[in-house]
This record gives C-alpha cells, sequence and structure tokens, in this order.
C-alpha cells in the first residue's frame, strides 16, 4: 500500500516516465516491495532486540541515513575518490540505479542483479535473524 501511495503522489507531483514499459513498471514495482520486504524483516529483528520503543526507533537510525550516502541525489563519480566505495558498495545504490535504468531509461548493467542479491539477502539475514531472536526469548 505504502508503494502504491508514493508512486501515486510522485506522479501527481509530476514523475513522468516516457520510455519505460508496462513490464518496466511492473519491475520497479516488484523492487520496490522486495527493498521493503527486506528493510521491514531487519528493521523487525532491531525491534526485537532493542530493550523499549525509543531504542527501537534510534537503532533504526543508519537505515534512515543509508539513502543520504548513496547515489540518491549525487552521481557516484561526483563524490569525493574516498567515499564512492561507500556509495557505491551499500544496498540503496543498486537499487536506486536500477529503478532509474527501468524507469527513466538509464543503463542499468549489474545493478539489477546486485540490488536483487541485497535485497534477497538483507530479507535473509532478517527473517533469520528475527525468528532466532523470537525464539530465543522466554515466553
Amino acid at each position: 500500500a505504502s508503494v502504491v501511495l508514493v508512486g501515486s503522489v510522485a506522479v501527481a507531483i509530476g514523475f513522468r516516465s516516457t520510455d519505460a514499459t508496462a513490464l518496466e513498471w511492473l519491475a520497479a514495482f516488484g523492487l520496490v516491495v522486495l527493498f521493503a520486504v527486506a528493510l521491514t524483516w531487519i528493521a523487525v529483528g532491531m525491534g526485537l532486540i532493542s530493550p523499549n520503543a525509543e531504542a527501537a526507533s534510534n537503532n533504526a537510525l543508519p537505515l534512515i541515513l543509508l539513502p543520504l550516502l548513496s547515489s540518491a541525489f549525487v552521481p557516484v563519480d561526483g563524490m569525493p575518490s574516498w567515499f564512492q566505495p561507500i556509495a557505491e558498495y551499500q544496498p540503496f545504490t543498486p537499487a536506486i540505479e536500477t529503478l532509474r535504468g527501468l524507469l527513466l531509461g538509464t543503463e542499468i548493467g549489474h545493478n539489477g542483479w546486485l540490488a536483487l542479491a541485497w535485497c534477497v539477502g538483507l530479507a535473509m539475514l532478517g527473517y533469520f535473524w528475527s525468528a532466532a531472536k523470537f525464539n530465543s526469548d522466554p515466553k
């Protein structure tokens, strides 16, 4: 529901993709949903290790900062050389570059596979971490 809401707002404020086919829109939607599921499982694990609600909200801070450290606002090539590896090798950059490729017609390259690998890897990590933590707590 949140993906549809954000997408609707983007279209309402002027986002247009003149080159994207219906299949590319579907792939973009699927990637965003998969990415949201992956981050949700990581957030569940963070919530389970937190002693209270305030700590749980603070534990998610690195997830909130990661898009700012990616290619979302500045191309990786335009960043200082010492910072480029940080921006390039984190989960948000391949996902953002794949979405740009699908919806704006830019080159995707290997970013599509990297984005899928990050999504599946983070989802599995978050799921197994959350399940282990949930099952280890006394009921």
